[in-house]
């Protein structure tokens, strides 16, 4: 007989029910090849005094084990392992090869072996991110208020079953009356497709504009995750320069006359990493550029609603007459990160047909969360968050500029960005950005080490610091410790 004694383990203080630990661990058993078909369990009386359970206990589990159809009672003999089952090689540990990796059961194709692994930052640590909003500023009772209250009414109920793939038409109108009002940006709702972030919408465009060995323009900086998109869709990434005026137009031009481009990826608001926005000169000449060499442009116009200074400029796409600009926005980015919301403007034709990829990955986004976000749009509820914000996170970025200032002038050059959630820094060529960030989180403070904004071209030793989720006695013991791991 099998070491059952050390084989069944039970937990009495688990959630899970006494007589469902022991089927599963049957269930285990018979999967990874211990118990063989017809094989004989122990007598109720024998387990029960082996694990040292109630005898009614394994009598439940052998009748849970029978309805599963993992085993079977034949009259007067016991109960066995079901005879109809296959029967199954015993689990061996997986061998390692030559190469000190493991040997995989199934062939598969692995694009993102070099990818770096996301940050978590629910983690309850002080953090220097690279530009998020302070959630604790988001009406989140009031979008929850709104979630509880359209569920509970009976045309709420409509809403948990499938709906359209480019989202609640709620939102789409509500974002619709939203954009003209702040951003002059006039379009029917028909082409707005609501997406969970910004970051589907980057790859829903990629995948419709781009195949093996086309050709897309993005910054020499650039949004890594953007490069990684298009990478995956099979692109070149074509590098442009970009300066304290944006990506550079001229040279692209240039380009232009040598190469054909499907399409040119731009952030012409606090451009991704180094915070700079793009001139209106340059707008207008990209949008005639793209009219004449018909290239689509991906304007990812992420954080717009953060601009301290003057007014910011108008988004390509509300000049946009020729219809070139797939325009992506975000929600949550204003908001609440981890309440994935987002959009994505085009031609009519373009945002169907994202909306039957999307198809493909996520038949859809939570219409319920969507329809609150609706309202707060609405009444005027998602208004009030933004100027209170902007208040707030204007005071948090004059205060992370006076830090780094006066504390951190010989390590860190930096211009104040004219609006965004955060500052670009150029570090000392002598600070190892690596050891600096591990040396920081010995002391409590997690910060970036600058690899994820690097490339083959843009090697600088710089960070982008996030001001915008740090209220102003966290950011002034973030900088001490900053400063302790730089010195």
């Amino acid at each position: 007989m099998l070491p059952y004694k050390s084989l069944i383990q039970v937990d009495r203080k688990s959630s899970v029910t006494l007589y469902i630990q022991v089927c599963n661990t049957f269930i285990s058993l018979i999967t990874n090849g211990t118990l063989k078909p017809s094989d004989i369990l122990p007598s109720s009386r024998v387990l029960a005094e082996l694990i040292g359970i109630n005898r009614n206990t394994v009598k439940l589990a052998y009748e849970e084990l029978i309805s599963q159809g993992w085993a079977e009672s034949i009259e007067r003999q016991g109960v066995f392992v079901l005879s109809k089952l296959p029967v199954l090689s015993k689990t061996r540990i997986p061998e390692v090869n030559k190469n000190n990796s493991s040997q995989e059961s199934f062939i598969w194709i692995n694009h993102f072996e070099k990818a770096i692994p996301s940050d978590n930052f629910q983690k309850t640590i002080l953090t220097i991110d690279d530009g998020f909003p302070d959630v604790r500023l988001a009406p989140v009772d009031n979008l929850m208020r709104e979630y509880r209250s359209l569920s509970r009414k009976f045309f709420g109920k409509n809403f948990l079953k499938y709906g359209s793939s480019k989202g609640s038409e709620h939102l789409r109108e509500s974002i619709a009356n939203y954009l003209s009002n702040t951003r002059g940006l006039v379009v029917p709702s028909e082409n707005i497709m609501i997406t969970k972030g910004s970051q589907m919408g980057i790859y829903l465009a990629a995948q419709l504009l781009l195949g093996p060995s086309d050709n897309i323009a993005v910054g020499v900086s650039n949004y890594r995750s953007a490069d990684d998109t298009f990478i995956y869709a099979g692109a070149n990434l074509i590098r442009i320069p970009v300066d304290e005026n944006g990506m550079d137009i001229n040279y692209l031009e240039e380009v232009l006359k040598k190469k054909s481009l499907k399409a040119v990826y731009i952030i012409p608001h606090h451009h991704f990493p180094t915070t700079v926005t793009m001139s209106m000169e340059r707008r207008l000449k990209l949008l005639n550029l793209a009219k004449e060499y018909r290239f689509a442009i991906i304007e990812d116009d992420y954080d717009f609603d953060f601009h301290y200074d003057n007014k910011p400029y108008v988004p390509l796409a509300s000049i946009d007459h020729n219809h070139n600009v797939i325009y992506i926005g975000s929600i949550t980015k204003t908001f609440a990160p981890g309440l994935r919301t987002g959009f994505m403007i085009g031609p009519l034709a373009f945002v169907d047909a994202a909306s039957s990829l999307r198809q493909l990955i996520d038949k859809q986004g939570d219409t319920l969360l969507e329809e609150a976000f609706a309202v707060l749009f609405d009444n005027g509820e998602m208004e009030r968050h933004f100027r209170k914000s902007l208040k707030i996170y204007k005071q948090r970025r004059n205060l992370l500029c006076e830090l780094l200032k006066s504390d951190f002038s010989e390590e860190i050059e930096f211009e104040i960005p004219e609006g965004g959630l955060a500052v670009w820094t150029s570090f000392n060529k002598k600070i190892d950005l690596i050891k600096m960030s591990e040396e920081a989180l010995k002391k409590g403070l997690y910060i970036g080490n600058g690899s994820f904004y690097k490339n083959e071209l843009f090697l600088t030793n710089g960070l982008r610091m996030g001001f915008a989720s740090l209220e102003e006695n966290e950011m002034v013991k973030a900088m001490e410790i900053l400063k302790q791991a730089v010195r």
